[in-house]
């Protein structure tokens, strides 16, 4: 099954601020590449004092970064016709949505799953869901907060969840994982 994983770190409450993306891209199975970027976003060179001191990224770490309308060309190739998942899908999600809206440029044709809403019906009776206590119920080391390393511990996550399932193939994913795949529009 192949799948790639993302995530976003924003500089403010503006959905459309990223920061920093990170993907990681998942065939047959293996985890065979991560790649992040640090991205100059709209608001440059405001950034929440909240959101630094969740990812540590600043101003000056993406004064010569290049916007997201400019990395756009480059991040596309690796969303366009794949299942992509994220963690709490609904927040990369509609960043990568009101971003591109706001840059005027179309969604890739993709379909989108949430690693959150599967863990919840897969390891049920937990306190919590979020990515950090995932990754070390399942032993999966990571530098929380940094998009490389945040889609590199969702993709060995998913995989972790394909294989407690028994799921091998995307059609298989709804009724096996418990979560739907959607369309994203």
């Amino acid at each position: 099954m192949d799948f790639v994983t993302l995530d976003f770190e924003t500089a403010t409450a503006q959905r459309d601020s990223p920061c920093e993306i990170g993907l990681t891209i998942v065939r047959d199975r293996q985890i065979v590449e991560t790649k992040s970027w640090l991205i100059k976003p709209l608001y440059y060179p405001n950034f929440n004092h909240i959101n630094i001191s969740v990812h540590g990224i600043r101003p000056a770490d993406v004064a010569n970064q290049p916007t997201f309308e400019q990395l756009w060309p480059v991040i596309k190739p690796y969303m366009e016709g794949q299942l992509l998942i994220a963690h709490n899908a609904s927040f990369d999600f509609s960043v990568l949505r009101k971003t591109l809206a706001t840059y005027n440029l179309p969604l890739p044709q993709a379909r989108f799953a949430c690693s959150l809403k599967f863990s919840r019906s897969i390891w049920k009776g937990l306190t919590a869901y979020d990515l950090k206590t995932l990754c070390n119920m399942h032993r999966i080391h990571f530098q929380h907060h940094r998009a490389a390393s945040d889609a590199h511990a969702c993709a060995a996550l998913t995989l972790k969840a394909l294989d407690h399932t028994g799921t091998r193939h995307e059609t298989e994913f709804p009724e096996k994982m418990l979560s739907p795949i959607t369309l994203l529009r």
